[in-house]
């Protein structure tokens, strides 16, 4: 790779052509190696089969996969309706704090920053019992088809 002399002398040169060299090495690298070579950190927020609340995650479908990425703003004071997930999915809180409420009674409080493995098909609700908008980012690994939140029917 051919790059300006101005770029050599000022040392950009040298950088570009040492990225160019380990990108390969870096494309095929573990998460730990990579953060090795570049310095960046990798933090788990979470990891686990299965949910908050213990349950076994179940099988991923068999038909096409279908990921969606939701960022999902909450006002404070307000409780979301009561609601379950067909598929698989987990969020991260980006902002305030949030309370999750199962159906058998099972709560579990989150704040900014940390990580969520949700409930798969089992009634819930969210509660910003906060003074901020609660913020989260879920990622739903589902089929193609099938809805990603399925609201109570009334009673």
């Amino acid at each position: 790779m051919n790059f300006p002399i101005r770029w050599i002398r000022s040392g950009l040169g040298l950088l570009l052509a040492a990225q160019t060299a380990f990108l390969p090495a870096l494309l095929t690298a573990t998460p730990a190696a990579a953060t090795e070579v570049i310095g960046v950190t990798v933090e788990t927020l979470a990891k686990s089969s299965a949910s908050w609340d213990g349950q076994a995650l179940p099988a991923y479908p068999r038909g096409q996969p279908e990921i969606t990425i939701l960022r999902i703003r909450i006002p404070p004071g307000t409780r979301l309706p009561v609601h379950k997930h067909p598929v698989i999915n987990a969020g991260v809180l980006t902002a305030g704090t949030l309370l999750v409420v199962s159906e058998s009674g099972q709560s579990k409080r989150l704040n900014a920053g940390e990580g969520l493995i949700e409930l798969v098909d089992a009634w819930h609700y969210g509660h910003n019992d906060g003074d901020d908008v609660a913020e989260i980012l879920v990622i739903y690994a589902g089929e193609q088809g099938t809805p990603v939140t399925v609201p109570r029917p009334a009673q």
